[in-house]
């Protein structure tokens, strides 16, 4: 008998990329790259986190070029290529990426769910990522987090301090005592981590949410990629660590 094949991941294909060299992040969303023909450019960074560890000036980053005429900045940051791995640092990358593997059915965590929605309101003001059920009812919320940064081989979230994502905490445990199962998944868009843990060092808040929210019932889910220049998808789980230290 043919062992049984291990289940291929969704690819979500990047753009054309064009590559540069990393001059400054600043103001968040900008960021200067001199590209390989000399011509120094302004591109839209869509990361609100510090980025640290993954916004060194002079390191190689990629850009896609959009053709919309109503943009300001046509060009955006996708990658930037670290000495251990490659990095995703879109984070509009991991909810498509998490979105298109479960429509897949591809992660067996939650692939009893038929029904896969994105952005679903769970309260005045606040939505939730992926609501998974049937054709009519949520039976399971999952909020998904962009992780970048990685320390001595652990990845780690947050990388700023983040009221957002502990007022996430706060509403998944509260579905989790209304009778919904509930989980954080972590996207590690790199390929340079072993285990995940929260970064308590950086927001010792959202630490302790975190540790309210698992005790409480919400499960947690870290998961590094597989990412080259053409695409990315997920890899593999990894363990994760809720001591908190």
């Amino acid at each position: 008998m043919k062992p049984a094949k291990r289940k291929q991941h969704v690819t979500l294909p990047f753009p054309p990329l064009i590559r540069g060299t990393l001059l400054r992040r600043y103001k968040r969303f900008l960021a200067d790259v001199r590209l390989e023909n000399g011509r120094i450019v302004t591109a839209h960074c869509p990361n609100t986190g510090s980025m640290a560890g993954c916004a060194q000036p002079g390191r190689p980053v990629y850009l896609s070029v959009s053709d919309n005429p109503k943009r300001k900045l046509p060009y955006t940051w996708e990658l930037i290529d670290m000495p251990g791995s490659l990095v995703g640092v879109n984070t509009n990358t991991p909810n498509q990426l998490v979105f298109e593997t479960l429509r897949g059915g591809m992660i067996d965590e939650f692939s009893e769910f038929p029904v896969v929605r994105r952005e679903v309101p769970i309260a005045k003001g606040v939505r939730i990522d992926i609501a998974l059920g049937d054709e009519s009812t949520h039976r399971c919320f999952l909020e998904i987090k962009n992780c970048t940064l990685v320390e001595d081989g652990i990845a780690r979230f947050p990388d700023a301090v983040t009221q957002r994502g502990r007022r996430h905490l706060i509403e998944l445990e509260r579905l989790v005592a209304q009778g919904y199962r509930c989980a954080m998944f972590y996207l590690i868009q790199r390929m340079d981590a072993s285990a995940f843990a929260p970064a308590a060092a950086i927001d010792p808040g959202y630490s302790r949410q975190l540790a309210s929210a698992t005790s409480a019932g919400v499960e947690v889910f870290a998961y590094d990629v597989v990412i080259d220049l053409t695409g990315i998808r997920l890899n593999r789980p990894l363990s994760v660590d809720l001591q908190f230290n």
